[in-house]
Order: C-alpha cells, then structure tokens, then sequence
C-alpha cells in the first residue's frame, strides 16, 4: 500500500509540472517545496526507466513519453479531485477551494463584495483569485470559473450574468478637451492622443469598437501610452494623457463628479455585461455551487 500511494503522489506531481511548466510553480499549488516535488518525479522517471520532462534552464516540457502518461492520467486524476470535492456535501458544512480568473474592476467591484459574505459564513470555503486580462483557458488553466463579458464566452461554456448590461465610454480629462475639439464621429479619434490597452493573450492593441442605429466603425487609434490594465488607463485618463476607452462603470465615479468628460455616447449601446462562465461538463462542486449562487443576478 506505501509503494502504491507513493506512486501515485508522483504521478500527481508529475502531471502538476507538466501542466504548469515549472517545477516552482508545481511545489506552490501542491503546497510542498521545490525539492520535493523534483524528488517525486525523478523516482517516478527511474522506476519507469524513461524521460518524462525535459528541463532546460528557462522551461519544463513534457516529452513524447510524457505527453502520452498526461494524456492517460491527467483525465483520471481530475475525475478524483471531482470526485473528492462531491464528498463534501457529506460534510454539515461546504468545504474546498474555487479558482476564478478575472479582470481587477470586476474583482472590486462585483466578485469581492458579492463573495465576501460566503466566506465569513463558511469559514472552510476558499477563493483564489487570478487577476488578468488575457483570455484564460480555464480547463488548461485549472480554473473553476472565469469572468468575462458576455460577448465573449465560448458556446461550449456555461455562462452566468453576474452584472447588468455595459455600455463603453470614450472620456478624456477637461483640460484634455479644453486643448483639443471634440470628436463628432468615431473616426476622429484617429486625430487624437488616445491610451491603448494591449490584450496578453494575442498581442495586439484593441480596436476601438463603436456603433449606431447598426451601423459600425471600428477605429484604430494611436498615442503616446499602451497599458495592459484597465486601472492604469483610468489613472492616465485622469492626468490628461489623452482619451480612453473603457466600460462605462470604470469611470462613472469620475463621470459623475467631472473629472472626466464623455463623448461620442450615442456611439456606444448597451451590450452583455460581465458573465460568470465555467465548463458544461464539469460537475460542480458544494463550494463552487454557493460561489455560483452568490454572483448570480
């Protein structure tokens, strides 16, 4: 029974670095130490006498050996870990860690307020947040859930709003205006100093989207900063660095009390908000279910 246990905490660390490409990474989400997590997969590959990772000083991958051990294994060991958090609803209270990748403004503003009551009534419930703009995979990723807009969830994905519709808002700062004229279509923005957000995951600067009475102009801007949070594009927006392009409610405090002037707002209708999206044929857990319950509108 020892060798059998130690066998399989070797495949699970072995199946941890693979999907993480590091070793670090792995020893952090098992909760043991580098060495340890080495240990195990360097007993695994001399037991089965073969090279399952390649290491180099920069990245960990796995080899044709060890692709072929992940794609028979990785499956089945998620299925346990599905199994064991369905275990908990034995329990008189839901137990387990939720794992969500989202942006930092719906995390404040949506996911904290919404999920921090959960957490003071079930002590055992624990939430990892994953802050970034990319466009996650959360089944490679390991995430339970992600956040997006609406729009932008793929249809083999579960999708839950969690927040009215948006709309987007081009605004720029009084003094910004005072030195420059307002823009009286979307395509005069190409003559402005605009802040740009580059997406991580493709690389690429958005494109400014706008429409009216169904008629489109997407407009590619140019300007002096390119961030990839939304956070510092409010912050630039408020000195005066040029005009921004964000949902609405990132800047409605700013709005409201004139810090920030809106344009073009007959160019930008409502659309889905921010969505809570998972896989469909995940089972969802007892802690996953009440973090569902909560966020839902």
């Amino acid at each position: 029974m020892a060798k059998i246990r130690t066998s399989l905490n070797d495949l699970l660390a072995f199946v941890t670095v693979a999907r993480e490409g590091s070793f670090t990474r792995a020893a952090a989400r098992l909760g043991v130490t580098q060495s340890a997590v080495s240990q195990a997969v360097n007993g695994l590959e001399s037991r089965m006498d073969i090279r399952l990772l390649t290491r180099t000083t920069r990245s960990v991958a796995a080899t044709p050996a060890g692709e072929r051990l992940m794609r028979a294994i990785g499956p089945r060991i998620d299925e346990i870990e599905a199994e064991l958090d369905a275990v908990t609803e034995l329990r008189d209270k839901p137990a387990g860690t939720v794992r969500i990748t989202s942006g930092d403004h719906v995390l404040r503003t949506t996911l904290l307020p919404k999920l921090t009551p959960i957490m003071r009534v079930y002590p055992d419930v624990n939430i990892e947040f994953d802050v970034n703009y990319g466009l996650r995979d959360i089944v490679a990723d390991r995430f339970d859930a992600g956040v997006r807009l609406g729009e932008a969830i793929d249809k083999d994905m579960i999708a839950v709003p969690i927040g009215p519709r948006l709309r987007m808002a081009a605004v720029a700062a009084p003094d910004y205006w005072a030195r420059h004229p307002l823009p009286k279509s979307p395509r005069d923005l190409v003559d402005h100093r605009c802040i740009n957000i580059r997406f991580p995951t493709h690389g690429g600067l958005y494109v400014w989207e706008f429409e009216r009475a169904g008629h489109e102009q997407n407009v590619r801007v140019a300007g002096q900063v390119v961030f990839s949070a939304t956070h510092h594009i409010v912050a630039a927006a408020l000195d005066g660095l040029g005009v921004a392009f964000l949902p609405e409610d990132e800047f409605a405090p700013h709005i409201v009390e004139g810090r920030l002037v809106q344009v073009l707002r007959n160019w930008c209708p409502p659309f889905p908000g921010y969505h809570l999206y998972y896989p469909s044929r995940r089972q969802p857990s007892p802690a996953f279910r009440l973090v569902l319950d909560a966020l839902r509108v």
